[in-house]
Formats: C-alpha cells, structure tokens, sequence
C-alpha cells in the first residue's frame, strides 16, 4: 500500500531524519515509538507531505514519485487517501460537532450536503458523541473534541489513518475514552499510523512497531519482538526505562 524510502527532512541546519524506510501494508496498525526529539511526528507529517522532504522515493498505491520533486497535484492526490487526527484536535470552533465532521465531505469530496450529514452522524455514533453532535467544542471535553476528529477522519474513508500523539493534549482520565475507539477502527481492519507515547496501548494494538532515534529507525518488528527482545541496546533502555515507571506490560 504505502512504502517510503530514503526519507530525509532538515529544519535549517538540523537534520531531524536521516533516510527513513517505511512499508505499511493494508489493514496493518504500524505503532512508531521513541524519545522526545526522534523524528516522530516529523516522519507522520511527511508522509502526509505536510511537511516537504528533502528526500525520499514515494510509493502509494498507483502514485510514485520524488518526494523532494512533489507537485501540487501529487499532494492532493495523497491526501485524499490519507486522514490525519492532531495532537490539538484543530477544530472549527465555530462550527458543531456534525458540521466539523461534515465539512471535509462537503468542501473537499463535493459530496451533497444531506449525504455529508448522514455519513457525519454515523461518524459520530461510532465514537459515542450520538448525544452531542450540536454542541460547539468549547461546550465539549478534550476527550471528546479529539472523537469528533477521530470521527472527521473516518468519514472521508481514507485508505489510512495518521494519529499524531492522540492523547498527549488530554487528561489522565480522557486518554482511555480516545483509546477505546482507536481500538475500535484498528479491529474494524482499517490501516493506520499511530505515533504515542502510550505504550502499553501500541503493544497491544499494533501489528508493527518502529522504534525511531535520532532520526533513524534504529529497530523495527512485532510488538512481541521489539517490547520483550529488543536487539538494540539503546532500545533496551528505553523499554526498561518504561517498564520502571510501570507504564507498559504485554
């Protein structure tokens, strides 16, 4: 389905990745892990060309291109395939719950409005915000605005999902609520690309995980094998260093 290679990115003098591969294969759940400062959400935004590589051969579906040469046309054409859920939800607070979630199907897919509608208030249903799709998000918890985008992204039926951190802008006790429905899409057999620091969470929902560092993947495999069998010595301190403070088991 999606498969980068050679991705570099640099902000001014800083390289911030340095030739990342990346395979993702329909229905797989690719969990990207690693410290502050990795590369991490440089790499999610580059695969959604929000941010323009200096490098990299792209292969998605029957696109293929440079991504250093990306056209205009090529980015569009990427992200109607593709559907990114922030950190800081990014919202329309002027708008409800069910016109944030129908405004990507009415302006960007032209699709007729009493269509839009019907598919946002499905989105809606399957996030459990049946009840609040006419509140504004000022009248919503942070848990709940990051469903509303969650449901946003589902409506547009993209070929994959991109979760930047999810939970990182929520409370302690909103972070499950968000969770429970990524868990959800993940069993429904959609493709996504989650970036968290959560990761009892990624060892339990992804099929792949990719541990980044210093803008390389320095390790990559099943949860099993990247959690409990690194290979990596950087990779074992960073696991034991989760284990220590109780935030991870599998």
């Amino acid at each position: 389905m999606l498969k980068i290679e050679g991705l570099k990115k640099s902000f001014h003098k800083n390289q911030v990745l340095k030739g990342i591969n990346l395979e993702v294969n329909p229905g797989e759940v690719v969990g990207i892990i690693g410290p502050s400062g990795s590369g991490k959400s440089t790499l999610l935004r580059c695969v959604n060309l929000l941010e323009k590589p200096d490098a990299g051969a792209f292969s998605f579906g029957h696109l293929n291109f440079d991504m250093a040469k990306v056209t205009k046309k090529e980015i569009l054409a990427v992200r109607r395939h593709t559907a990114m859920v922030f950190q800081q939800f990014n919202l329309f607070k002027y708008k409800t719950a069910l016109e944030n979630v129908m405004e990507g199907l009415v302006v960007v897919q032209k699709a007729a409005k009493a269509e839009a509608k019907e598919r946002a208030r499905q989105c809606l249903e399957k996030v459990g915000l049946q009840d609040r799709m006419d509140y504004y998000p000022s009248q919503l918890s942070g848990g709940q605005q990051q469903r509303v985008a969650i449901a946003r992204s589902m409506a547009l039926k993209p070929a994959i999902i991109l979760f930047d951190e999810p939970t990182s802008a929520l409370d302690p006790e909103m972070i499950g609520e968000v969770l429970r429905v990524i868990k959800a899409i993940a069993k429904e057999g959609h493709t996504l690309i989650i970036v968290s620091h959560e990761m009892s969470f990624i060892a339990d929902i992804a099929s792949h995980v990719i541990f980044l560092e210093g803008g390389y993947v320095l390790e990559e495999g099943s949860p099993r094998d990247v959690f409990t069998h690194p290979q990596q010595e950087r990779t074992r301190q960073f696991i034991s260093r989760i284990s220590a403070f109780g935030d991870f088991s599998i």
